[in-house]
């Protein structure tokens, strides 16, 4: 027999999942560590173009990976800059420095993957609810409160050099 324990099938439709918005960014969450068993989480994000993105960050519990569906990401990871299509794949360990943006002049589509699960927890509690990525919050991100969650979830934001 195999062990499922804290594992459940599922099978979302096109539409389905909890939705966010987290630093202009839309988060469709597909799988997340309640439904398996802690092994990973993965979304859907939807970038629009001219968005700066997260700064640059260091996951310390999980790997993170990016499959692009649609668009540009301009990848930095530790320093060095390259530019992701649609169907490229990209694998960041954890301890690696690293951010993304669109660089492309329509909406950038990508599932992001952590394993294990957990970070997810971070998105829920900095993003702000949605309903579909055609509305967009008003103002700018909290950043006092990203950076206060980010040690909860080992995420590391260092602090950009001095000029």
């Amino acid at each position: 027999m195999t062990e499922r324990a804290g594992r459940s099938p599922a099978q979302l439709a096109p539409d389905e999942g909890e939705k966010l918005w987290v630093l202009g960014d839309f988060y469709e969450f597909k799988a997340t560590g309640e439904n398996t068993g802690g092994t990973f989480a993965l979304w859907e994000t939807t970038t629009p173009p001219g968005n700066p993105g997260p700064p640059p960050h260091i996951h310390h519990n999980e790997d993170e990976a990016f499959y692009l569906l649609e668009g540009e990401l301009e990848l930095v990871v530790e320093g060095r800059a390259s530019v992701a299509e649609a169907g490229a794949f990209v694998n960041i360990p954890r301890g690696t420095l690293h951010t993304f943006r669109n660089a492309g002049t329509g909406p950038a589509k990508f599932l992001g993957l952590v394993a294990p699960a957990g970070f997810e927890g971070f998105f829920k509690e900095v993003g702000e609810p949605a309903t579909g990525a055609s509305s967009p919050p008003t103002g700018t991100p909290d950043v006092e409160n990203i950076l206060a969650v980010a040690p909860k979830y080992g995420l590391e934001i260092p602090s950009p050099p001095e000029a």
